[in-house]
């Protein structure tokens, strides 16, 4: 059986990765490809936890919150019920909303870099995706895009924080670069232009 493909999707908050998730998700289903949608927080227990100090309603170390994200991502991929590793291996592609590259662009402004992409190792080990899509937009854009659409901000949306943010991605891509296939999109592009470039990246990957 042929293996799924998994794509992540990466981005500053309000980079406009929802709607090209659904634009790529539809796409793929029309050329009858059986997929999944996904997205990080997971919808599982751990993922819930985290969605709550995300919105503040738990407090905790900046360290513990990277953490969580590690142990989430493993459990994302490994449980019994809708573990993201097996669905690949069945032949279900994958594509999710942020993975680790996350957790080494947001977690590193207040811990080391290099200590998130360690704790996060395991997770690489099984499974890297096949492509990681990064829509670049700035921190201006970002917040406006954020304070239309959304009646509250969680923990990381703000300015200052997301430019760090936007930052660290650069740095992980640069450090990473060598073994992971990274693909940096527009995002002040229209969606369709957007979806375009990314379907003319996504389209040979699905063809191997």
């Amino acid at each position: 059986m042929k293996k799924g493909i998994f794509i992540a999707f990466e981005g500053i908050d309000g980079s406009g990765k929802s709607t090209q998730i659904q634009l790529l998700n539809e796409k793929m289903k029309e050329k009858g490809i059986r997929c999944y949608q996904t997205c990080e927080p997971s919808g599982g227990p751990l993922g819930s936890l985290t969605r709550q100090i995300l919105t503040g309603r738990i407090k905790t170390d900046n360290r513990v919150i990277a953490a969580m994200f590690a142990a989430d991502r493993l459990d994302h991929l490994l449980n019994d019920v809708d573990g993201i590793a097996a669905k690949v291996e069945n032949g279900i592609s994958v594509i999710t909303d942020r993975y680790y590259f996350s957790s080494y662009a947001y977690h590193s402004v207040d811990v080391p870099m290099d200590w998130v992409i360690k704790t996060n190792e395991e997770s690489a080990k099984v499974l890297r995706p096949d492509l990681n899509i990064f829509i670049d937009i700035d921190a201006d854009t970002a917040m406006e895009r954020i304070t239309k659409n959304r009646f509250h901000t969680e923990l990381f949306e703000k300015k200052s924080r997301l430019e760090k943010v936007r930052e660290n991605y650069l740095k992980a891509f640069d450090l990473l670069g060598g073994e992971e296939n990274i693909l940096i999109v527009d995002g002040t592009k229209t969606p369709e232009e957007i979806g375009n470039e990314i379907w003319k990246h996504v389209e040979p990957i699905l063809e191997r």
